[in-house]
C-alpha cells in the first residue's frame, strides 16, 4: 500500500459507537442514523463508517476536531434518543494511504 504525507494539522476523530441492550430499537432506528450519516457524509464531514465486529456498536472516521465532532455526533439518532454511546478519539493524521491523504489535502 503506498503512504505519503498529507496536510500537516488535519483533525480527525476516531468515534466508537456503543449500542445500548435494546437490539430492537437500534433496529428502529436505523433507517435514521442512516440518513444522517448519508447527510454528514454529502456535507464531507466523515471518511468511513461501519458495525463493530460483533455487532456491539459502530465506529465512525470523521473530519475535524473533537468539539465539532462533538455536536455532529450529538445529532445521531442512536445517541439523542440515548440508543448508543460515543466515545469521540481526536487524532491529528499526518500520513494516509494515498486515495485517503488525496481526499485530505484537497
Amino acid at each position: 500500500m503506498s503512504e505519503r504525507f498529507i496536510r500537516p494539522g488535519t483533525s480527525l476523530c476516531v468515534v466508537s459507537l456503543t449500542y445500548g441492550d435494546d437490539l430492537d430499537a437500534i433496529d428502529a432506528a436505523m433507517s435514521d442514523h442512516v440518513d444522517w450519516l448519508g447527510d454528514a457524509y454529502a456535507n464531507g464531514l466523515l471518511l468511513a463508517s461501519g458495525r463493530k465486529q460483533p455487532r456491539t456498536g459502530g465506529v465512525i472516521i470523521a473530519i475535524g476536531g473533537k468539539a465539532e465532532v462533538e455536536a455532529l455526533v450529538a445529532r445521531d439518532p442512536f445517541v439523542s434518543r440515548g440508543l448508543a454511546t460515543a466515545e469521540i478519539i481526536p487524532f491529528t493524521a499526518s500520513m494516509a494511504a494515498t486515495p485517503l491523504a488525496d481526499l485530505l489535502s484537497s
